[in-house]
């Protein structure tokens, strides 16, 4: 399985950005998706994920009403959109898809079975 993120870069404060996550292989579609993010020093976050049914979806409290998940398209491509980005934002993102289930949202880094390379933020204030 393999998890291609993308969409990261240099940004100011109060601009937006999209990551994409292109993933392929044998995986369990219907199992929960999500990103999370590690800034330098900490550990890894949680930051959205949505259930492997696509109906359900659970955002950090850090990030609610700023940050939205986005589901599969036809290709398995899943996307997180970011707006209003704060300097506390600056990360490592990454994307994890395997959660496994199809009904609940997994928040845990370790309910993930996959995981991309992470493709790095950075906001300047």
């Amino acid at each position: 399985v393999q998890l291609q993120a993308s969409g990261g870069g240099l940004v100011q404060a109060g601009d937006s950005l999209r990551l994409s996550c292109a993933v392929s292989g044998q995986f369990v579609r219907t199992y929960g998706r999500g990103w999370f993010r590690q800034a330098p020093g900490k550990e890894r976050e949680f930051v959205a994920a949505i259930s492997g049914s696509g109906q359900r979806t659970s955002y950090a409290d850090s990030v609610k009403g700023r940050f939205s998940i986005f589901d599969y398209a036809a290709d398995t491509t899943m996307s997180l959109q970011m707006n209003n980005l704060q300097p506390e934002d600056t990360a490592v993102y990454y994307c994890a898809v395997d959660g496994g289930s199809y009904v609940n949202v997994e928040v845990s880094p370790g309910d993930y079975e996959y995981w991309g390379k992470g493709t790095l933020v950075t906001v300047s204030s």
